[in-house]
């Protein structure tokens, strides 16, 4: 009794001691959320819905970290503690420093493998690290990643120590606007419309056990025209006599199966009265994948899908409209930078996570624009299950905010080199491999305002040829080229059709830009901006009603979508309908929900 009691004790020590050596760096805003975080279980919830397995383990937490000059070996001792998964730069990692591209960052931490995996392979997983990641595990390296956005994974099995704890240690090399990757907002000196840089391990990274013969990857493709259902299984080693099993689930009750051999893909008709995803009715389809070795059942994978469509078609006016399910659908929400006060990249719970899109759904919008940045996976599952679809922005990079300014201002295409082209190109097929298979997603969108924009047509050939199942908008108020399924307009702060397309989809991608300095919550108290400005709750509602009711004309007039700058403030930006810390709706909300949802319905008949 006295032994137990003495573990109890040392645990809840360490529990107090990990407690005791974090806390939010830095004075600025924070997020009710903040104050919610434990150390000992940060972001406990399964980071990978689309693809679930029962047995996992969060790394998330309070790792060692240090900064030194690039080239050096691993440091002999660390600086302090981080609280991973935030950045280096955030409040929330209780650090707050800056990196920069003349430095490395460095992770340490120490993890055990329950004995229960002994039989299993071991995959490492990260959600996403910012930018270049090198990753030893006892001292064994096992991988290297580059890519600030996508999920990556190791199999480490071969590293772990027989029994015992293992050491991990990761070097993250993160140029910001200095190289030539993509990276959003980020810049090295935060101003305007740009945002501080963010390095390193900025989603969780956990433990994963799978058999020796697993299933790595799942694509699910719903077509409702001819009622299927296609899944492919993407097995980690080829195996003759593998069969992939598919069984579809409403509730407890099976509605549709079907099975394939030979790494084909497994094709599933589905009921003749299956019920379609819409944001109205976000119905979701529970899945079972199972892969077998002859009769023996191998791996088993948890999943949902949606049976919905995205298209174009001519109205009987001759206007190119959005199609949901092969219904004119006019996509309708704000822009998302997906930034938090405390967490930069990364929300401070998953509640934190939700709680933007279940105000959009609010707010009466049916769409949300994910501007240059790229979420992780939980976010596309809440926008699946809360009926959101989402336009995804690849995050754009290969300039300074100065040449990508006067790459919009002149109308000109950004010249890269073949190592940042072939970067690009990797990346962007990462991403979009990454998202295939939530059902949200409705456009892609490879190019924002021309920043780094180049080889435009063949970026949105290769785009929608390697995924035709979503609309593609080659580049939203950036150069426009007749390539693509949209054109797309950006005009601040009133709506405006200064152009139309008689053979695509005619948008208006941003517009908007409404500020209010509310001096309670602010990031900085001067430097302030937005579009326009105005200095309370009913000016800014005012304002947004007045231009709503030119939005109800201009889409009569050819618009077919429209996208609010935005959801949130940011930084020194104040043009959010929300502040930054989520604090206060800025907005009547009664009033932008009422006019929101009479400009969603204006093209249902």
């Amino acid at each position: 009794m006295m032994k137990v009691r003495a573990t109890l004790l040392f645990a809840l020590c360490v529990i107090f001691s990990a407690s005791a050596q974090w806390k939010p760096a830095g004075d600025r805003i924070k997020t009710r959320w903040a104050s919610e975080i434990d150390v000992n279980n940060v972001l406990p919830e399964y980071p990978r819905p689309i693809m679930e397995r029962a047995e996992w383990q969060n790394l998330n937490g309070l790792w060692n970290y240090a900064i030194q000059p690039t080239g050096q070996q691993a440091p002999a001792s660390y600086n302090g503690q981080v609280l991973v998964p935030f950045a280096i730069e955030s409040s929330l990692s209780g650090v707050q420093k800056t990196v920069g591209d003349a430095n490395e960052l460095w992770y340490q931490r120490e993890f055990s493998i329950p004995s229960k995996w002994k039989n299993n392979r071991v995959l490492l997983h990260f959600g996403a690290v910012d930018w270049k990641a090198d990753v030893w595990v006892n001292d064994m390296k096992v991988g290297q990643h580059t890519g600030g956005y996508a999920p990556f994974s190791f199999d480490v099995t071969a590293a772990l120590a027989a029994s015992g704890s293992n050491k991990l240690v990761v070097k993250v090399w993160d140029p910001t606007d200095r190289g030539y990757q993509p990276r959003g907002k980020q810049v090295n000196k935060p101003e305007g419309i740009w945002y501080t840089p963010v390095s390193g391990i900025w989603q969780t990274v956990w433990l994963e056990p799978v058999p020796e013969k697993h299933i790595e990857n799942i694509k699910i493709t719903p077509d409702i025209d001819k009622n299927t259902l296609t899944v492919e299984g993407c097995v980690n080693e080829a195996v003759p006599s593998a069969r992939l099993q598919v069984k579809v689930t409403d509730g407890s009750r099976v509605v549709a199966e079907g099975q394939a051999i030979n790494n084909q893909p497994v094709e599933i008709t589905m009921p003749a009265n299956a019920t379609l995803w819409s944001p109205d009715n976000p119905f979701l389809y529970q899945l079972e994948v199972t892969l077998y070795d002859g009769a023996k059942q191998v791996d088993k994978v948890k999943s949902y899908a949606a049976m919905r469509k995205y298209s174009t078609k001519r109205d009987d006016k001759g206007i190119v409209r959005f199609q949901l399910n092969n219904k004119d659908v006019f996509h309708f929400g704000p822009l998302d930078q997906g930034w938090w006060p405390d967490g930069l990249y990364t929300a401070p719970t998953d509640e934190a996570l939700k709680y933007d899109i279940v105000k959009t759904k609010d707010l009466g919008y049916n769409m949300i624009r994910k501007h240059v940045k790229v979420e992780p996976a939980r976010w596309y599952t809440h926008c699946d299950r809360l009926g959101m679809i989402v336009w995804q922005d690849m995050p754009n990079g290969d300039a300074g905010p100065e040449w990508q300014m006067r790459q919009y201002f002149t109308g000109t295409e950004r010249v890269r080199s073949a190592e940042s082209e072939a970067n690009f190109r990797k990346e962007w097929k990462e991403i979009i491999d990454y998202l295939y298979s939530y059902p949200s997603i409705g456009v892609w969108v490879p190019f924002n305002e021309a920043w780094g924009q180049f080889k435009t047509q063949e970026i949105t050939e290769w785009t929608k040829q390697y995924d035709p199942t979503r609309l593609v908008n080659p580049a939203s108020g950036g150069n426009h080229y007749t390539i693509g399924d949209i054109l797309d307009l950006h005009h601040y702060p009133h709506p405006e059709m200064f152009l139309y397309d008689a053979q695509r989809a005619t948008v208006l991608g941003e517009y908007g830009g409404i500020g209010w300095a509310n001096k309670e919550h602010l990031w900085e108290p001067d430097r302030n901006w937005g579009y326009v400005q105005f200095n309370s709750s009913k000016e800014v509602t005012d304002e947004y009603v007045k231009y709503a009711e030119q939005l109800k004309q201009l889409i009569r007039q050819g618009f077919s979508a429209a996208v609010y700058t935005q959801t949130t403030d940011v930084e020194v930006e104040v043009n959010g309908l929300m502040t930054y810390d989520r604090a206060v709706i800025k907005v009547d909300e009664p009033r932008i929900r009422k006019v929101n949802q009479e400009i969603c319905r204006l093209l249902e008949d």
